[in-house]
């Protein structure tokens, strides 16, 4: 099987990350829009893609793209595509749709139009007239956007975000690929400290370890494609034993994360030991008023709570306002902070030097970056 169309889907306003981690794995051949990144490569890719992409949400595979307005086009498009290069005879293949600004707007009609297109052409590939679907899934995507369909099949399985570490979950977590994204967009670097004074369950800490670390966040999970028959063991054994041996385990860093929440704090514990970091990280119980440091330039990243997740509004002001004052303490420092608060500036005490829109969940948020001073050149044997 030669060079093949792949999307990794997004979260609304980090394509531009996702594409920079796809060019750092090499793929340069890309194309942007809202809400995933399309590029090339091949069977090999497949894996290296779902093993290291850290802000992604999934890894589809793109099987074809045509116009449709009626349901007679649609399943006309979807019959033409070679389906039996990738779904065997007893492929467990549902279908999942979505349709904005379209003619064909019923999702439960095109799910059922796209099966029955597949099942009519698998019968005349394999030549029966039944299929049991009880083999390896393939989760067959379609995207219908002002009537332009797109078919794919997931390779990811449950999605990126799933590193295997987060077993428990504690109030309002945010995604591990959101957090890998911010960490991205701050340009944090492993040599410069970082706190998460709201660091709940742990989730900013550990994916700034794992990549300060260089672990692949995809290393101890498994994914859909790799029960496929399509690409060989061998690819996936090569690209995990690769991935394994370009992880840094000597690498001293500055990673703290504090939350007031005692249980929190025990379930970051367990998972940072799960993720295998439990070492390289500290995390305590603690007021964010309360926080310090000994570097001179570091940075601050949180989610902290805000108005969904917070009953009281006048403690949640009160903390927003302790919040600008606290942090402006750290005067050499950067903070990078995602806020669902449409005033969190005024709150803050200070205007965000930039703001990112983002969502968290479905949830839309600013991330307001903050700019700290560059370490000087002379204090660079610091590592602050």
């Amino acid at each position: 099987m030669g060079k093949l169309q792949l999307i990794a889907t997004t979260v609304f306003g980090l394509e531009a990350v996702v594409a920079r981690e796809l060019k750092w794995l090499g793929y340069e051949d890309q194309f942007i829009e809202n809400g995933k990144v399309t590029f090339s490569g091949d069977l090999r890719t497949i894996a290296k893609t779902n093993i290291w992409l850290r802000s992604a949400e999934r890894v589809l595979i793109k099987l074809g793209e045509f116009n449709a307005s009626t349901f007679e086009e649609l399943f006309c498009g979807t019959k033409d595509i070679p389906w039996e290069d990738w779904l065997p005879m007893d492929a467990n293949f549902p279908v999942e749709a979505k349709s904005i600004d379209s003619k064909l707007f019923s999702i439960s009609d095109c799910q059922a139009i796209v099966k029955k297109a597949i099942v009519e052409r698998l019968k005349t590939k394999y030549k029966c007239s039944w299929f049991s679907e009880s083999g390896s899934r393939y989760k067959v995507g379609v995207f219908i956007l002002k009537d332009r369909v797109t078919l794919t099949i997931d390779t990811s399985g449950v999605g990126l975000h799933k590193r295997g570490y987060r077993k428990l979950v504690g109030v309002a977590p945010i995604k591990e690929t959101i957090a890998s994204a911010i960490l991205h967009i701050s340009y944090w670097k492993e040599d410069r400290a970082l706190i998460d004074p709201f660091c709940g369950t742990g989730t900013f800490p550990i994916e700034a370890c794992m990549m300060a670390l260089n672990i692949a966040p995809g290393l101890n999970r498994d994914f859909d494609a790799e029960k496929w028959g399509n690409i060989p063991e061998s690819i996936w054994k090569e690209e995990r034993e690769l991935a394994k041996s370009v992880i840094k385990n000597d690498l001293d860093v500055r990673i703290s994360g504090v939350d007031i929440d005692e249980d929190a704090i025990s379930l970051a514990r367990y998972h940072a030991k799960l993720a295998g970091v439990e070492d390289k990280i500290h995390l305590q119980r603690m007021s964010m008023r309360d926080i310090s440091s000994r570097y001179k330039y570091g940075s601050i990243v949180c989610n902290p709570p805000y108005g969904e997740r917070i009953g009281e509004q006048n403690e949640l002001k009160r903390l927003y306002k302790d919040m600008g004052k606290i942090f402006r303490k750290f005067d050499t420092w950067s903070y990078y902070i995602i806020s669902s608060m449409q005033n969190f500036e005024k709150l803050f005490g200070a205007k965000a030097n930039k703001k990112r829109k983002l969502y968290n969940g479905r949830i839309q948020c600013n991330l307001y970056q903050y700019f700290g001073e560059k370490p000087q050149k002379k204090l660079s044997k610091e590592r602050g």
